[in-house]
């Protein structure tokens, strides 16, 4: 029965920490498309800029709560550990879904098609990182080195 509570907690924590990306994520994936789009930026461009700044608010969502708790020289390499591989599993998917659907990057900030692909895009990467961290979180990398934190 332990075992099973254990991994129970570990697929409860993934899904909460996959959250806790997916948050961070879209607030700078959305941001940088945005941009891009109100701004005419080529499209490898806007997905550029919405890569940092997803890495940004990503990164500034983990590291912000750990700074009550200790320093930014302690508590930034701890924000990367935890949060570097749910973000990029995050990001390549969500562009990726974004990049293969056609003329999404290019509808416009007043048509379904762009928000549309832009919620599809978090969906998909949302489904894919659960399961990314539910692996690390088993082996004790990623969120789980932050968990006692929170």
């Amino acid at each position: 029965m332990d075992h099973e509570k254990h991994i129970g907690n570990a697929k409860r924590l993934a899904v909460i920490a996959t959250l806790h990306c997916l948050l961070g994520c879209s607030v700078g994936e959305i941001l940088g498309m945005v941009i891009g789009a109100h701004f005419g930026i080529h499209d490898a461009a806007a997905i550029i800029l919405s890569i940092l700044l997803a890495f940004a608010f990503g990164y500034s969502f983990t590291l912000i709560p750990l700074l009550r708790h200790m320093s930014f020289k302690k508590a930034f390499p701890k924000a990367l550990a935890s949060d570097t591989v749910s973000i990029t599993s995050m990001e390549i998917m969500d562009n990726l879904v974004v990049v293969l659907i056609p003329g999404a990057l290019a509808a416009g900030l007043t048509t379904y098609l762009f928000w549309g692909s832009l919620v599809l895009s978090l969906i998909v990467a949302f489904f894919v990182t659960v399961p990314v961290n539910y692996y690390l979180i088993k082996r004790g990398k990623g969120h789980a080195v932050i968990h006692g934190h929170h």
